[in-house]
């Protein structure tokens, strides 16, 4: 019976992984899940100790921590304000939420990436900036937002397999 819950529980974290492409928090569905095991599981899971969680619970957060950070820098090292990183942000989190009911769930994606530049390049013209230096910032919050999604999926990658070597020890 274990083994069949260590293959339903890697096969649940892999489908987590495709919750980054909806713009949900698949990262702590992923802890969640090994925590779970270790809870249903504590003889089996010894390697599962304080060590393990603090660092794959640390770098669950430095994940989201960096895709916040990227998109930040990306708009600024392309000349973006903060009101225009601000637009950014807001842009991001309002465009995941319209785009989610759209193909399939990825239009949160899409809309994350495209609110990340849309909120941006709004902030950046209702506070003075002329339009081809506003479009310039927009495309650096865009660059960032993809840059941290990015780096936020390989930490989910690596917490996955991270996380299946100690379930199938």
């Amino acid at each position: 019976m274990e083994t069949v819950l260590a293959v339903v529980f890697t096969a649940l974290m892999v489908m987590f992984l495709g919750l980054h492409f909806l713009s949900m928090p698949a990262n702590f569905l992923i802890m969640g899940m090994l925590v779970l095991w270790k809870f249903m599981y504590p003889a089996q899971s010894a390697d599962m100790n304080t060590m393990f969680f603090v660092l794959t619970g640390g770098l669950v957060l430095l994940g989201e921590a960096l895709e916040f950070i990227s998109q930040l820098m990306g708009a600024k090292k392309y000349g973006g304000t903060k009101k225009g990183n601000l637009g950014g942000i807001i842009g991001a989190i309002c465009g995941a939420i319209i785009g989610a009911p759209f193909f399939l769930g990825l239009g949160a994606l899409l809309g994350a990436l495209g609110g990340a530049y849309a909120g941006c390049l709004i902030f950046e013209i209702a506070h003075g900036r002329e339009l081809h230096g506003a479009m310039v910032a927009a495309k650096g919050a865009f660059y960032g937002k993809f840059l941290g999604m990015s780096i936020k999926f390989g930490v989910g990658v690596f917490v996955v397999v991270y996380g299946a070597k100690h379930i199938w020890t």
